[in-house]
C-alpha cells in the first residue's frame, strides 16, 4: 500500500520515519501531476510546497494550530494531509474548491485567494488566542515571496513586531515567481540570497549532512542565517529605520529539504514568539514540463498530458485577452503616451506582448493594487495615458484609489478589467461580479462592456482617447464571443442588434450577455411578444437613447452578469425615473451572494440566468402575472390568439 493512501490526518504522519517521509513527498508529486492534469489547476506553486506542508503538518496540530496560506492555490497538499484526496471533480460543481473553503474541513480557516491578507489574519488569529487564554495554541502564515509585494504584508509585520509574546511563526515560500518572476526590490534582495554560495553549498549538501551528523539539532544551523535584527532589514539593508523590529529570522532554509524543514519548524515553534522561516523552494519541483515552462513553471494548467505537460484541450477561438494583447499593442505603436501597468499579471492580463516591444512603457508593480492604480494617476498627471490591466475581482482592493486619487482629479486612467462575471472554477473570490456596481458609484467614469471581439478592440481605442476621466473595459474570462453585427448605430453609440416592430420589450444586454438576449428575443417572438433588443456598448453613463427608447416600450428587461444590486439595471431604472419614464425595469443578474465553484454555464443556470428561464418569466411579466408588469396595451391591440391558451389566464 502506497504511503498516501494511510493519511487521513496530519497525525498520520507522526508514525513515519524521515526516509518514510520523502516517500511520501514523492507519492504526494505523483498524485497531483496524474489528478490535476485531469482537471486543471494551480499545479506548479504545490508542487513547490510539498516537503514545506508535509513538515508544518508533521511539526505543528491542525486545527488546534491555526494555518493560514497566502495565497490558497498552494493549498492541494495541505487538503491531501487532512483526509481529502477525491480530486476527480477538483474545481468543478460538486468537488473539491481550488482554495481552502471552511466547509470542506476544520482545517481551512481562510478561503479568500487574495494575496498579501495572511499575516493580518495571522496577527488577529493570534492576538485573539493570547487575549482568550490559548496562549498554547500557534498560528502559522505560509506566504509566498510574491505576496510580500504587497502592502497589508508591510502593515501587518508592523504590528507583529511590536509585540512580540505570541506563538506565530512566519514561513516565506521563497521560489522567486507569483504568477511570473517576483519583481522589485525585496525581489531583488531574495535573488542575492539564493545566488550566495553559502546557501548554494548547503542547498546541494543539507541531505548529507543530516544523514551523517544524525543529531538534527547540530546540522539545523546549516540553513539559519540572521537573529534578532529584524526580518525586514534583511530586505532593505536599513538597520536604522527597521531597527525597531524584533522577529526572529530563520533561514533561508532548502524548502525542499524534509529533515531540514522539519528541524526549522520545530526551532520555531519552540521558541515562543514571531518567528519567520525563510524556505527556498523551486515552483514546479519534480515535474520536468513545468520545471522548463518560462511563462508561469505552469502555475495554473487546463488539462495536459502528463507525461509531456502538453495541453489535451482543443483549439477554440481566440481568447479575450489574446483579443486585447493585440489590440493594445497596436494602439501602443501609434499612441506612444499609450504606458501599461499591471500587479503581478503581465502576462494572464495579456500585457506581455506590449512589454516585449516597448519594455520601458509596461510597469509591473507587484501584488500591489492600490500603489498601481495611485500610480497611474501620476502618469496621467505627466501626460501619459496608463492602461492598468487587472483581473476584475482585484479592482475591489484599489476602489479608494479609483475614487479619490484617478476619478477626484478627472486623470486619463484606462482600466482593463480581465475575468469580469462569472469565471467558473475559482470560486468566490476569483468571480469578477462586483466590477459595475462598485465602480459606478465614481463619479465621472465611463464604463464599457464589449459583446465581442471587434467591440473590445473599437471600445479600447474610444477608451484611451479620454484624458480628462477614468474609463474602464471589461470582459469575461475564455473564447471571445463570436461577433455580433448591428441592424444599426444610434447617434450616441448604442447598437441595435434586433428591431422588431412590436414594441412589447426592450432587452438591454451588457457586454457579452448580447448572446442571451437574442435567444431570449427569439423564444418571445415564439410566444407573439414583440422585443427589441440593444447593447448600449458604453454601459455608463447609461447613453441617452436607452432613455428614449424605454418610453417606447411596454417593458425593460436588463441583462448582465454581474451582481443585480446596484448594477446596470438598477442604473437604468434610476435614469428612466428621472427622465420621467414610468417604464417598467426588470433587473437580471447575479444574486448579491458568493458563488461557489462550477462552470460559467452551470453557475449561470443555478441562479436562473438562462434564455429559457428569462423567456418565461417576461412572457408572464407581459401577462401580468408576474411583477413587474408590463406596461398594458389597448384591449383591441392585443393578439391573444398568438399566446398558448394555457398561459393566457397565468
Amino acid at each position: 500500500m502506497a504511503l498516501l493512501d494511510t493519511i487521513s490526518g496530519p497525525r498520520d504522519l507522526d508514525r513515519l520515519s524521515t526516509e518514510q517521509l520523502v516517500q511520501l513527498a514523492a507519492e504526494v508529486r505523483a498524485f497531483l501531476v496524474r489528478e490535476v492534469s485531469k482537471t486543471g489547476g494551480h499545479l506548479g506553486p504545490n508542487l513547490g510546497v510539498v516537503e514545506l506542508t508535509i513538515a508544518m503538518h508533521r511539526v505543528f496540530e491542525s486545527p488546534r494550530d491555526a494555518i493560514v496560506f497566502d495565497t490558497g492555490h498552494q493549498s492541494y497538499v495541505h487538503k491531501l494531509l487532512t483526509g481529502r484526496q477525491d480530486f476527480g471533480l477538483l474545481r468543478q460543481s460538486g468537488g473539491l474548491a481550488g482554495y481552502p473553503q471552511r466547509r470542506e474541513s476544520e482545517h481551512d480557516i481562510v478561503e479568500s485567494s487574495h494575496a498579501s491578507s495572511s499575516l493580518s489574519w495571522a496577527d488577529g488569529i493570534s492576538r485573539a488566542f493570547e487575549m482568550t487564554g490559548q496562549s498554547d495554541r500557534h498560528v502559522i502564515a505560509v506566504v509566498g515571496d510574491g505576496s510580500l509585494t504587497g502592502g497589508m504584508t508591510w502593515e501587518a509585520l508592523n504590528n507583529i513586531s511590536d509585540d512580540n509574546t505570541r506563538r506565530l511563526i512566519i514561513i516565506v515560500n521563497d521560489n522567486g515567481r507569483s504568477y511570473a518572476p517576483t519583481i522589485g526590490g525585496m525581489a531583488r534582495f531574495l535573488n542575492t540570497v539564493r545566488t550566495r554560495q553559502a546557501y548554494h553549498s548547503a542547498y546541494l549538501s543539507s541531505r548529507e549532512a543530516f544523514e551523517r551528523m544524525g543529531a538534527p539539532a547540530r546540522a539545523f544551523f546549516r540553513g539559519v542565517r540572521g537573529g534578532m535584527h529584524g526580518f525586514l532589514s534583511r530586505f532593505t539593508n536599513n538597520e536604522a529605520l527597521y531597527s525597531n523590529l524584533d522577529i526572529k529570522y530563520i533561514g533561508p532554509v532548502d524548502g525542499h529539504d524534509m529533515a531540514a524543514m522539519v528541524e526549522a519548524l520545530r526551532q520555531a515553534k519552540g521558541y515562543g514568539a514571531p518567528v519567520i522561516v525563510h524556505a527556498i523552494t523551486q515552483k514546479g519541483k519534480g515535474y520536468d514540463p513545468a520545471v522548463q515552462d518560462t511563462a508561469d513553471q505552469f502555475h495554473a494548467v487546463g488539462q495536459i498530458d502528463p507525461e509531456t505537460g502538453e495541453s489535451t484541450e482543443s483549439a477554440g477561438a481566440p481568447s479575450w485577452t489574446s483579443v486585447f494583447a493585440d489590440e493594445l499593442l497596436r494602439l501602443a505603436t501609434v499612441q506612444p503616451t499609450i504606458v501599461g501597468i499591471t500587479a503581478a499579471m503581465l502576462r494572464p492580463t495579456g500585457l506581455h506582448k506590449m512589454a516585449e516591444r516597448f519594455p520601458d512603457r509596461v510597469h509591473d508593480v507587484g501584488i500591489a493594487e492600490q500603489h498601481a492604480v495611485t500610480s497611474a494617476a501620476g502618469l496621467a498627471f505627466g501626460g501619459l495615458h496608463p492602461v492598468v490591466a487587472l483581473y476584475a475581482t482585484f479592482i475591489n482592493r484599489a476602489f479608494d484609489q479609483v475614487l479619490m486619487d484617478v476619478a477626484l482629479h478627472k486623470a486619463g486612467v484606462t482600466f482593463v478589467l480581465d475575468r469580469a462575471g462569472v469565471t467558473g472554477p475559482d470560486g468566490p473570490s476569483h468571480h469578477g461580479i462586483w466590477d459595475l456596481a462598485i465602480l459606478q458609484v465614481v463619479p465621472g467614469i465611463r464604463l464599457a462592456a464589449p459583446r465581442d471581439s471587434v467591440r473590445l478592440c473599437e471600445e479600447l481605442e474610444e477608451a484611451v482617447a479620454v484624458d480628462d476621466a477614468p474609463t474602464v473595459l471589461r470582459f469575461p474570462k475564455g473564447s471571445v464571443s463570436a461577433p455580433i453585427e448591428a441592424v444599426r448605430r444610434m447617434a450616441d453609440g448604442v447598437d441595435v442588434l434586433l428591431e422588431s416592430t412590436q414594441k412589447d420589450v426592450l432587452i438591454v444586454t451588457v457586454g457579452p450577455m448580447a448572446a442571451m438576449g437574442l435567444d431570449v428575443a427569439a423564444r418571445l417572438a415564439a410566444q407573439g411578444i414583440g422585443a427589441t433588443v440593444v447593447d448600449p456598448r458604453w454601459v455608463v453613463p447609461v447613453p441617452k437613447s436607452i432613455v428614449s427608447l424605454a418610453a417606447e416600450y411596454r417593458i425593460v428587461v436588463s441583462i448582465e452578469d454581474g451582481i443585480r444590486v446596484g448594477g446596470i439595471g438598477t442604473r437604468i431604472r434610476q435614469d428612466l425615473r428621472e427622465a420621467g419614464v414610468d417604464t417598467a425595469v426588470t433587473e437580471l443578474g447575479l444574486p448579491d451572494e458568493f458563488l461557489d465553484h462550477g462552470t460559467r454555464a452551470e453557475i449561470l443556470e443555478r441562479v436562473g440566468l438562462t434564455p429559457q428561464r428569462i423567456a418565461r418569466d417576461v412572457v408572464d411579466m407581459v401577462l401580468g402575472s408576474k411583477i413587474p408588469h408590463a406596461r398594458p396595451l389597448p384591449a383591441d391591440t392585443i393578439d391573444t390568439g398568438s399566446i398558448p391558451a394555457s398561459r393566457q389566464n397565468d
